[in-house]
């Protein structure tokens, strides 16, 4: 029996995942069993598409945002923007979990980075919440759920790769993701204060009771570091700067606070940075540039057509749609990086969301808040990770933690599919619609 191309290139590309390939080296491979077997693209189109999925101009600022990020943990930023949080919320029943998750939130519209968040802002409150008594088990899930943020905050390094390959505005993304990132961490925040009524943590005792002339003085003394989101988002939707502009800026801005205002920035830590953002962009960009070659022979086997007409086959209505493919991506974010999952599935789930009549931007804030999830579930959960080492307890006990917080994120997930306004309200009255 004569086994198709698109048969060979599926069982390839399964058969490598399983054996533990790198994500850019299996698709490299199963590309060209493809070429190879399917003789209609010369070998040349290998190197020519490598480099056409690495010319993509937004992928600049994916390292910059990472590097910006990096910078303002370095240089004390991070630290003034939680003293801030922490006096409105410190006090509270679990006051230093829900700082953490506000923290998160406020971090990731600096970093744009899922475990980059927990790191920064984990580093600083987990051992604090242990001192004050919080079990290491839920300093380490409040920590890696409040990381998450990162991915839906903008400006978020997923949303800028899902717009690319979508060819959807990178600012009408970072616009759509406002709403449910806020509907979001409110979420978070109050799963974390539940969890700490139910076993008893208190608030922070070193924390002074909220005084407002206290608190100003706090924020004035904190302003740069608080003008952080508003001078890189400001910039964006201000029309001053597009976001790899804004990415540049976010550096520029950080250095200035870091060395100049707080004093704390060394020639160390900017190598540092500096090194965290060329790992990063170098392990994004080798994935894309594979990833477009891939891309390419899916379309010439016409694998989105194939997709479409068998989910079609299912249900045509666009919530049954949603719901499946949110069902293979909470199962995929248990084996795939969060950036690997989006390059490979957005070329071919994108023709079927138009024949269906699902609006792009809707899709995108529902890919990245699905995502979110599988940060947090293992075996690959890299904010797991990320909060094991700091708190210094096994990944299988935080598993357990982060429970709760996985059932809030599905709660809004299944809030996001059926109400698309959520989404889509915000960019259609800015006039950003796709």
């Amino acid at each position: 029996m004569e086994i198709s191309v698109m048969t060979m290139v599926l069982l390839s590309l399964g058969t490598l995942f399983l054996l533990g390939m790198p994500i850019f080296m299996s698709l490299a491979v199963a590309s060209i069993v493809a070429l190879t077997f399917g003789g209609y693209l010369p070998m040349s189109v290998i190197h020519n598409s490598i480099f056409d999925g690495l010319n993509i101009f937004p992928l600049l600022a994916i390292p910059c945002f990472v590097i910006a990020g990096t910078l303002m943990e370095y240089g004390n930023i991070t630290n003034q923007i939680i003293n801030v949080v922490k006096q409105l919320v410190g006090r509270m029943h679990g006051g230093l979990g829900v700082t953490t998750i506000v923290a998160c939130t406020f971090f990731a519209a600096i970093s744009g980075s899922g475990p980059g968040t927990v790191a920064a802002v984990g580093t600083i409150l987990i051992p604090a919440m242990i001192r004050s008594g919080y079990s290491r088990q839920y300093a380490g899930a409040v920590s890696s759920s409040g990381g998450t943020i990162g991915l839906l905050i903008p400006p978020s390094n997923p949303m800028i790769i899902y717009a690319i390959l979508g060819n959807v505005s990178v600012t009408a993304m970072f616009t759509a993701g406002f709403i449910p990132g806020f509907i979001v961490g409110i979420t978070m925040s109050t799963t974390a204060w539940l969890i700490a009524r139910k076993h008893g943590y208190r608030g922070d005792e070193n924390t002074p009771p909220f005084n407002l002339k206290h608190f100003l003085h706090t924020c004035w003394k904190s302003f740069f570091s608080l003008m952080t989101p508003v001078v890189i988002l400001g910039s964006i939707y201000s029309g001053l700067c597009t976001p790899v502009e804004a990415a540049v800026l976010a550096i520029a801005y950080a250095l200035f606070v870091g060395i100049v205002v707080n004093r704390a920035l060394r020639l160390q830590h900017i190598y540092r940075s500096l090194l965290e953002g060329a790992l990063l962009s170098g392990a994004v960009l080798i994935i894309v540039g594979t990833s477009t070659l891939f891309g390419k022979i899916l379309t010439f086997e016409e694998a989105p057509q194939r997709l479409a007409a068998a989910v079609l086959e299912i249900s045509s209505n666009p919530h049954i749609v949603l719901l499946m493919i949110i069902g293979v991506l909470i199962v995929l974010g248990m084996f795939m990086e969060t950036l690997s999952t989006i390059i490979i599935l957005v070329p071919v789930l994108m023709p079927m969301l138009h024949l269906v009549g699902i609006d792009p931007i809707h899709f995108g804030i529902i890919l990245v808040v699905t995502n979110e999830m599988a940060l947090l579930t293992p075996p690959l959960g890299v904010n797991l990770f990320v909060s094991s080492r700091l708190a210094q307890v096994s990944v299988e006990r935080i598993s357990i933690g982060v429970l709760p917080f996985l059932a809030a994120l599905l709660s809004c997930i299944l809030l996001f599919t059926f109400v698309p306004d959520i989404s889509t309200w915000l960019p259609r009255v800015l006039g950003m619609g796709n």
